[in-house]
């Protein structure tokens, strides 16, 4: 497994140094998010800030440009890393989509398999300088002058990534992405029963094995160096587990445990803005099934033991905060490259 990690800071004063600090822990990448912030432009920085670590975004939102758009902005900065970029798409949901982006949002697992589909044309016209001629449901990508193609590059092919949770987007992500990122409201157990199946059912379509499909997750942890922080770290899980766990989307892991119930009353409790009475809702049980818990020197072997033969790539979830130790981080990367090790 390699061993990633998150960015909070999106300031392009300080993104060339974070990454070189991250490169200096020992990560393997760094995985940018669309909230805020734009999640491209901290990573141009990042790369040419660093010489090793990946680059990538966790995720950026998909219909909220066009594939045109992306597939510029993808081919720019693997040009710029030189193969280090992987680009991770998410659908979000429609009412973001609609009222935040003023974009179409219908039948979002065949558009966003469309919308794949139609960058890796606009890709290989980029590198091949072939005639574009794809003609999807919904996108078309038809015509091109030598203005507008930025020409080959070294490494040309960009590793997608496709987000979800339901059955439906990991039979998607299996037919048509090259990786899946894996919903932080998720378990080891989930994860063999529902989502590596369903992706080896899309993989199946395009003649293509589950394994063929790089999986990555960031996992909350909670642990601490004293009572005091570990116990602010379990709030803060339970807190957002009881946010993911009021939305309908994310409901497919409470179906698996039998919390069907749960959701309705945490969406119920949204929908009256009862945000912090929400996480005393959450029962133990599946804080212990979706984070990983323990003393800090603990939390790198129980991180690769529950996920051995699981994923590919994984993350905590909570960034790094800006005032830890470098040496803190390598030894939590050296502690856990000998867990994964020794569960290979």
């Amino acid at each position: 497994m390699k061993l990633d990690t998150q960015t909070s800071d999106y300031d392009l004063n300080n993104a060339g140094a974070n990454a070189r600090r991250f490169e200096e822990m020992g990560f393997d990448a760094v995985w940018t998010f669309e909230a805020a912030h734009d999640p491209f432009l901290a990573l141009g920085v990042s790369a040419i800030s660093t010489t090793k670590l990946e680059i990538g975004t966790n995720i950026s939102v998909a219909f909220g440009r066009s594939p045109f758009a992306m597939a510029q902005t993808a081919w720019d900065l693997q040009h710029t890393s030189r193969g280090r970029f992987h680009l991770g798409l998410g659908t979000q949901v429609r009412a973001h989509i609609e009222r935040r982006f003023s974009m179409p949002f219908d039948h979002p697992a065949r558009r966003v398999a469309d919308y794949i589909r139609c960058v890796r044309a606009i890709w290989d016209t980029f590198q091949t300088d072939a005639k574009p001629d794809y003609r999807g449901e919904f996108y078309q990508f038809r015509l091109m002058n030598p203005f507008f193609n930025p020409g080959p590059i070294e490494h040309p092919k960009i590793p997608i990534y496709l987000a979800g949770v339901n059955p439906l987007m990991c039979r998607t992500a299996g037919e048509v992405a090259d990786g899946f990122h894996v919903h932080p409201m998720n378990s080891a157990p989930f994860l063999r029963d529902v989502v590596r199946p369903a992706i080896a059912e899309g993989a199946a379509k395009s003649g293509r094995r589950a394994d063929d499909i790089a999986l990555y997750a960031p996992i909350f942890a909670i642990s601490g160096d004293d009572q005091a922080a570990f116990d602010k770290a379990e709030r803060e899980v339970r807190r957002q587990i009881s946010f993911y766990a009021s939305t309908p989307n994310y409901r497919v892991l409470l179906e698996y445990y039998n919390l069907e119930a749960l959701g309705k009353e945490l969406s119920a409790k949204a929908r009256k803005g009862e945000w912090n009475d929400m996480p005393k809702h959450v029962p133990d049980s599946l804080v212990e099934e979706v984070a990983v818990i323990g003393k800090p020197d603990e939390i790198p072997g129980r991180l690769a033991a529950r996920y051995a033969g699981l994923l590919d790539r994984v993350s905590l979830y909570f960034p790094i905060p800006a005032g830890d130790s470098t040496e803190r981080w390598q030894r939590f990367n050296e502690a856990f490259r000998a867990a994964d090790g020794a569960a290979a």
